[in-house]
């Protein structure tokens, strides 16, 4: 029988651990998620208990367990059009100020998950350029990234059931971006799907090959991280921006206490970041 069950002193050492590799911030009494998130790793590693599995990760020689704890607790739900505000903004204000720019217009989703955003923003653009003929004309380029090389390939596979489909999308979209696949489920059609290319981040290292951007999604991504390395995420996003350029956040989170290098935009709804 499997133990599923954590002592005190390993849930210490993995909130440690989880830290330092990842960001990511336990709070004292999260041992349900980490039970919930990890248990499915125990028999696909043959690891009889929950406490065996969290000091083996430990061991930096198991580089394949590690990946998979960390694969693990990274991966979040999302949405299509996650509260809407921040694509609408993109779509009636953000994007007129570059349909005449002769360099690429890039977007980068920071946290991919399983593809819902970056895919959202792929939709705004292209139904944008079909209302601005001749819009963008140094072409656009999406990036979309995540510490989790499984929603990665979530993301490039582009398949989603009607369960994830119903969160967020308009039956509009649906049926205008989504094609039945021979799996039972919906996949999104080349149109958008070649809109977006996906690569493995983790936040806190170097963003150098990033390259530069215009826009910048990073949503729903600090509320997970210690004020410090907020702070560090922050900053190195603002070095990936082009000057004047923007930076959305999740609608729970802000930039106060952590960075004075933006200007707070409110719009109606929602708020957007300028870089200075």
């Amino acid at each position: 029988m499997l133990a599923k069950q954590l002592d005190n002193k390993s849930y210490d050492k993995f909130r440690i651990f989880l830290e330092q590799q990842c960001g990511i911030v336990l709070g004292e009494n999260k041992q349900y998620l980490v039970i919930s998130r990890l248990s499915p790793l125990m028999e696909r590693f043959d690891i009889k208990s929950l406490s065996e599995l969290v000091l083996q990760t430990l061991n930096p020689a198991k580089r394949q367990l590690q990946a998979a704890v960390i694969d693990a607790m990274a991966t979040n739900e999302t949405l299509w059009f996650r509260d809407e505000y921040p694509f609408e903004l993109l779509k009636n204000r953000i994007l007129a100020e570059f349909k005449n720019q002769k360099t690429p217009l890039k977007i980068w989703s920071a946290a991919s998950s399983s593809g819902q955003e970056p895919y959202s923003i792929a939709m705004v653009i292209y139904e944008f350029q079909k209302n601005n003929p001749g819009a963008f004309p140094g072409g656009v380029q999406i990036i979309g990234t995540d510490i989790s090389n499984t929603m990665l390939e979530h993301c490039k596979h582009a398949h989603y059931d009607n369960l994830a489909l119903s969160r967020g999308l308009s039956a509009e979209r649906k049926r205008k971006f989504f094609e039945t696949s021979d799996n039972g489920m919906l996949k999104l059609k080349d149109v958008i799907k070649n809109m977006v290319s996906f690569r493995q981040l983790n936040l806190l290292n170097s963003y150098s090959i990033m390259g530069r951007f215009d826009v910048v999604f990073c949503r729903n991504v600090l509320i997970y991280f210690s004020p410090e390395l907020k702070s560090k995420i922050i900053s190195q996003i603002h070095g990936t921006l082009n000057t004047d350029r923007y930076l959305f956040l999740g609608a729970s989170e802000s930039l106060s206490g952590i960075s004075q290098d933006f200007n707070m935009l409110r719009c109606n709804p929602g708020i957007v970041y300028q870089k200075k």
